[in-house]
Formats: C-alpha cells, sequence, structure tokens
C-alpha cells in the first residue's frame, strides 16, 4: 500500500481549504486508516461507525481486537450523537479540559458506533484533541474517528509524523505531518460511569487538576497492582517498549553507576535514561537525557521520542532513573513501568 505524505502547517488557518486535509478526510470517509497529529501523539485514526474501518486500525497495528479504542471528535454535536447521558461531573470536566487531553468514559448510545470500537463494552471512551491540524481533519471528515496511537502495538508511540512512518509506512493510507506533537504522553481517561470518577490512565492532565474541578477522583487498582486487569483502552497489554530490555533503577546516583558497571563487566552495553542535568554524574555506553528533572512536562514531552532513539543504538540493555509520583509525573512512570515490563531494581537501604 502506499502511504501518503501530507505536509500542512501548524497551526492551520481556519479560513483557508487545504488540500491535504481534505485528501486526508476523504480517505477516512472512504473507510481507510490516516494518521494524524494531536497535541498528546499521532493517532490513527478510522470512521469509528464503520466495522471494516476500525478493523483497518487493529490490522495495520497488529493490535488485540478485545482492547477498545478511543474516540475523537471535534465538537459538541457529535458527542450528543454517540453517548447515552452526560453526567455532570463529565460536563464540569469538559468545560474545564476539552479540548485538551481529556478522554472521558460515557455509556455509549445502543446500535450507533461500531462494536468494534467499544470492544464490545457498554462504555465509550471519547475526547476532543486540542490540535488545530487534528481538529480540522474531524471536521472535514465529518465522522467521528476512532483513534489510538499511530504505532506498531507494543512499541513506543509517536510524536513525529516520522515515528509513525518508521512503523506504518505500507500499512496506512497516509500521515497528515502537522509537526511534532506537545504533551508527549497520551490523554488522560476518567470513567465518569460511576459515582466517583476513576482515572483509568494518567496522562496530559494531572489528577490534582482534576480534583480541583470535581472533587475527590479515585485511581484505578490496575495502575498499582499490575495483576488487575485495566479498563482504559491502550493499557491492557504490553506497551511503549523499546526493542531491548528495560529496568528502572530506584536508588542514589552512585548505586545506579554501581549497576551499570557490574553489567558492563558481564560483557553488556548499557544505555541509561537520565535527565539532562544528570548527565555528567555518569558513565554509561549510551545515555540519552529525557529533559529536565526540575519541569518533569519536559520529560514527558521527550519519553517517546528518547525510547525510539535507544532502538537506534547498539546496546543490550536499558536502564531509567525514576521520578516521583506527582502531577505528570503519575503518566511518566506508568509509560516507564509498562515499557520495562514492571522490571524493577531498588537500592536497599
Amino acid at each position: 500500500m502506499l502511504t501518503k505524505h501530507w505536509v500542512v502547517d501548524n497551526p492551520v488557518d481556519a479560513k483557508k481549504s487545504y488540500p491535504q486535509i481534505k485528501e486526508a478526510a476523504t480517505l477516512l470517509q472512504k473507510g481507510e486508516v490516516v494518521a494524524f497529529p494531536t497535541e498528546t501523539v499521532y493517532g490513527l485514526g478510522a470512521d469509528a461507525l464503520k466495522d471494516e474501518a476500525v478493523a483497518k486500525i487493529y490490522h495495520a497495528k497488529g493490535r488485540p481486537s478485545d482492547n477498545p479504542l478511543i474516540v475523537h471528535i471535534a465538537n459538541q454535536s457529535q458527542l450528543n450523537e454517540l453517548v447515552a447521558t452526560i453526567p455532570e461531573a463529565a460536563k464540569k470536566l469538559m468545560g474545564a479540559f476539552w479540548p485538551g487531553p481529556l478522554t472521558i468514559i460515557f455509556k455509549k448510545k445502543a446500535n450507533v458506533l461500531s462494536e468494534k470500537v467499544t470492544a464490545g463494552l457498554e462504555t465509550v471512551a471519547i475526547r476532543m484533541p486540542n490540535h488545530p491540524v487534528a481538529l480540522a481533519v474531524i471536521a472535514q471528515a465529518q465522522l467521528p474517528i476512532a483513534a489510538p496511537s499511530a504505532n506498531q502495538s507494543g512499541k513506543p508511540s509517536p510524536t513525529t509524523a516520522q515515528h509513525v512512518l518508521d512503523d506504518l509506512k505500507g500499512r496506512i493510507a497516509g500521515v497528515v505531518d502537522g509537526g511534532e506533537t506537545g504533551v508527549g504522553v497520551e490523554s488522560t481517561v476518567v470513567d465518569c460511569t460511576a459515582p466517583i470518577p476513576v482515572i483509568l490512565r494518567p496522562g496530559g492532565i494531572t489528577k490534582e487538576a482534576i480534583e480541583t474541578i470535581v472533587g475527590k477522583v479515585s485511581l484505578d487498582p490496575a495502575l498499582k497492582d499490575k495483576e488487575s486487569q485495566p479498563k482504559s483502552p491502550g493499557m491492557k497489554y504490553k506497551h511503549y517498549a523499546p526493542d531491548m530490555p528495560m529496568y528502572l533503577l530506584d536508588g542514589h546516583i552512585h548505586w545506579i553507576q554501581k549497576v551499570i558497571q557490574d553489567e558492563q563487566a558481564k560483557g553488556k552495553k548499557v544505555g541509561l535514561l537520565t535527565t539532562e542535568e544528570r548527565v555528567p554524574q555518569y558513565k554509561a555506553d549510551v545515555i540519552i537525557p529525557c529533559g529536565r528533572r526540575e519541569d518533569l512536562s519536559s520529560v514527558a514531552k521527550s519519553l517517546y521520542d528518547v525510547l525510539r532513539k535507544f532502538n537506534e543504538t547498539d546496546v543490550d540493555i536499558i536502564f531509567s532513573e525514576v521520578f516521583p509520583k506527582e502531577g505528570v509525573g503519575l503518566a511518566i512512570m506508568n509509560r516507564l513501568e509498562k515499557a520495562a515490563a514492571h522490571q524493577w531494581m531498588v537500592e536497599m537501604e
């Protein structure tokens, strides 16, 4: 399959007509799969109403079909066509964070969406992305668009069009290139069908920010217990992983350096994920900085690009520093734990 690559302005000019966006939207209307940028990562979009179109997403990604998808919309009227009710908590969150990196779980309307989108569940995950290119594509297509991250299943999510092409060239109809994404980690997913909202996946909107709008929220037990079955789209299987084994190191700098040296003594080439300010304090075969520890949003923005960069090296093993599970740090650590398949090494007191 020929994968088209359309480069567009970011932000797009609302007064202009873009033939690239029109062509991408037309392909979506014809049941094809097209990738486009959002403020979090690049999404792999298809008509959320058609089984055949949604099936192409799963095929292109190699994604298990029991893993539900997030539906992207461009306006409120699209939401009303898809959900049975809009709870009060959801209304407050939409008012505060839409468009933006927040996905809300609603009770779905019967016989509207493809069952392949919801994986047979009675609920649907919906968000309105805060990216002018994404909104333009969705509005031009005049469809709700099912869109997981535009990468091979299990690999780090894409934050550039080149990442998409690296994974999916020849497998999808096209990619709309709006440049590098902003937030870096996926949207926060909140289930508003329960009396107390539940965060199923931490992301670009923090737990603390959500609680300022709706009061107390809880965390899905699966975020703490890897044996529990997650309920959120994109959280059920190994995800975000580089090609080589990865471990999270929880300890002081001198202890981390000793762990690196122990592996090197075994003849292994070691990669280290750290932050910009700590690079001079380590010696490893490959050191790739991931943002600044004093600004965790910069770590989130760089995370997937850094994981992909390790795939371009010849290291045998990757070690990563860890971060506080506060604010966006909760999302960072969630992604790192999944990338490392929950493999930790902890310094003993």
